[in-house]
C-alpha cells in the first residue's frame, strides 16, 4: 500500500489557501526552500504537476484543485477530530447519533430519546431516520452510535453488532371513537373483515399481525401498508381504518390522534431493541436509552 505523506500534502494545502509559496512560509513559519522541496517530493509521490507558474505566480493544475479539495475535506476533519477530543474534555456536549427505523412510532422514539437531553453529561442528539438494513449499514461504517429498531440484528446480515433488549409490550389496536365501541363487543373476534391499515412489509409487526390474524382465523380486510408508523396513524385519526401500535404508548396516541383503544390482541407482544458496535452499553446516550426502556416504559 502507498502511504500518503501528511506533511506533504500540508505545505501543499497551505501554498495553495494562502495564495503563494511566501505567503505559505509565513503562516508554517518555515524556509521556501523546504516548502517547495516538500511539495516536488508530493508531485513525484503522485505521478502529477500540482503547480504550475503563470507569470510571476503559482496557480493550480487541473489536478492539483482536485488534491487541494480532498486536502480541504482531510484537515477540516482533523480540525473537527480535535475539536471533538478537546470538547470531551472541558465539558461540551458529546455527539450521539442515534439511527431510528422508520418502522418504530415515534411517540415511543422520543420517549425513549427524551431522557438523553436531561443527562448531567450534556449530549448532543443527533437522530437519522430509515430502513433497518441502511441504518445496520452505517453503523458498520460507524456512522451511527445505535440503532433502535424492532428486531435484533441477524447474522446475515454480516454487521458485527450487538442486540440489546430494550424490552416487550402489548399490541393494542385503535379506532376512531365513533367506531372503538362497535369493535369492543366481541373483540378481537370483531376484528373478522374490519377495514385494518396495516405497517410497511419489512416490518416485524406486519409479520406479527399477519401470524396472529392467520392463528386466530381472524381476516380484517387490509385497505393499505404504510411504511411511515405517523402516516398510519394520521390515516387511521381520520376514520379510514383500524390501526395497531404498541401498547407502551396507548395514551400517548389516543390524546396525539383523537383515537380511542379498542382492546389488546392476546399473547402479541412487540420487542424493542438498541443494536450497537459494543456488547456493553458504554455510550451514557445508550446507558440512558437502557434505562428508560427497562423502568416501565416497555414493561406492559
Amino acid at each position: 500500500m502507498t502511504w500518503l505523506n501528511y506533511h506533504h500534502l500540508l505545505y501543499f494545502w497551505t501554498v495553495a489557501r494562502e495564495g503563494g509559496v511566501s505567503a505559505a512560509c509565513r503562516r508554517l513559519h518555515l524556509a521556501q526552500p523546504t516548502i517547495s522541496g516538500q511539495i516536488r517530493a508530493l508531485e513525484r509521490a503522485l505521478g502529477h504537476r500540482l503547480l504550475e507558474r503563470r507569470g510571476r505566480g503559482l496557480v493550480l493544475t487541473e489536478m492539483g484543485r482536485s488534491v487541494f479539495r480532498y486536502a480541504d475535506e482531510i484537515f477540516t476533519l482533523g480540525r473537527d477530530l480535535m475539536d471533538e477530543v478537546r470538547g470531551r474534555a472541558v465539558g461540551r456536549p458529546i455527539r450521539f447519533v442515534v439511527g431510528v427505523s422508520d418502522a418504530l412510532p415515534k411517540l415511543l422514539v422520543h420517549r425513549l430519546l427524551a431522557p438523553v437531553l436531561k443527562l448531567p453529561e450534556p449530549l448532543y442528539l443527533s437522530c437519522l431516520e430509515s430502513d433497518t438494513a441502511d441504518l445496520l449499514a452505517r453503523l458498520a461504517r460507524h456512522d451511527l452510535d445505535v440503532v433502535l429498531t424492532d428486531a435484533p440484528v441477524s447474522p446475515a446480515t454480516g454487521v458485527r453488532a450487538h442486540s440489546h433488549l430494550l424490552g416487550r409490550c402489548a399490541v393494542s389496536v385503535f379506532a376512531v371513537p365513533a367506531a372503538a365501541g362497535r369493535y369492543r363487543r366481541g373483540f378481537p373476534r370483531s376484528l373478522d373483515g374490519a377495514p385494518f391499515l396495516m405497517p410497511g412489509p419489512d416490518t416485524m409487526l406486519r409479520r406479527s399481525l399477519e401470524y396472529w390474524f392467520e392463528t386466530a382465523g381472524i381476516r380484517p380486510m387490509a385497505v393499505g401498508e404504510f411504511a411511515d408508523s405517523a402516516l398510519l396513524k394520521v390515516f387511521g385519526q381520520n376514520g379510514l381504518g383500524l390501526f395497531a401500535c404498541p401498547s407502551a404508548v396507548e395514551p400517548l396516541v389516543e390524546r396525539r390522534y383523537a383515537v380511542r383503544a379498542v382492546g389488546r390482541l392476546p399473547g402479541l407482544r412487540e420487542e424493542f431493541y438498541a443494536i450497537s458496535p459494543d456488547r456493553r452499553a458504554t455510550h451514557p446516550g445508550l446507558a440512558a436509552i437502557t434505562r428508560t426502556a427497562r423502568e416501565g416504559l416497555l414493561a406492559t
